[in-house]
């Protein structure tokens, strides 16, 4: 694999659909539209013997669910023998998805976190996904994981160049292990209700490395 580019999966061959050599995929990035557009390159995890990539053909929804269609798949028995392929796009590290202030998940695991003091807190080790925001696990040396809203006001500045994160954490915040709170207990006052509904919330975007760096949901 090129330097200049990472590997994240985005989705898994399922059963084929009908007999024209269509196939369902249980899509796992947020940006299905963009990742299985018709001409779009995918490599395969494992590899197809004599066949290094797939090119997507077609893509349509139905009952709910993604099928596509691949070149040179013309049958059941092409699409059967597909089946449970993880499927892999190759994109720059720093592509950013379409929406400003979102991004993957793969692009914040592993950045350093400092305070807007300067101070070395740890580094991220997961994204948290909650029904009303996501959450930064940051992992420091000695001391339990600390979660941080992942909201703006607490958020101001995600650099991937630099590859670091630097949070303004209210008093407390990255306390709240002394007190002998169980990580659930953390979490949940690490998920405070807004006090302005206002407040600027900034995304993180499940689409995982093929390596498994980053946190995975099927989507």
């Amino acid at each position: 694999m090129s330097q200049e580019t990472v590997e994240v999966v985005v989705g898994r061959i399922g059963r084929p659909h009908g007999i024209a050599g269509l196939m369902t995929v249980e899509v796992r990035t947020d940006e299905p539209d963009i990742r299985f557009a018709p001409g779009a390159v995918l490599a395969t995890e494992p590899a197809v013997p004599g066949r290094p990539t797939l090119t997507i053909a077609s893509a349509r929804y139905h009952s709910g669910r993604m099928l596509i269609g691949v070149d040179g798949i013309v049958d059941r028995t092409g699409a059967e023998s597909l089946r449970g392929l993880l499927l892999i796009a190759r994109v720059a590290p720093l592509d950013l998805p379409e929406e400003p202030g979102e991004y993957y998940d793969r692009q914040l695991v592993g950045l350093s976190v400092v305070t807007i003091d300067g101070f070395a807190v740890g580094t991220i080790h997961e994204v948290v996904h909650l029904p009303s925001q996501d959450l930064l696990a940051v992992r420091r040396d000695g001391r339990p994981d600390v979660l941080v809203p992942f909201v703006e006001v607490m958020v101001p500045t995600v650099d991937l160049a630099a590859g670091v994160v630097t949070i303004n954490p209210p008093e407390g915040l990255l306390d709240l292990d002394l007190d002998g709170s169980s990580p659930d207990e953390a979490e949940s006052a690490a998920d405070p209700a807004p006090d302005d509904e206002s407040e600027s919330e900034v995304v993180a975007t499940n689409e995982r490395s093929a390596d498994g760096s980053a946190a995975e949901s099927v989507e």
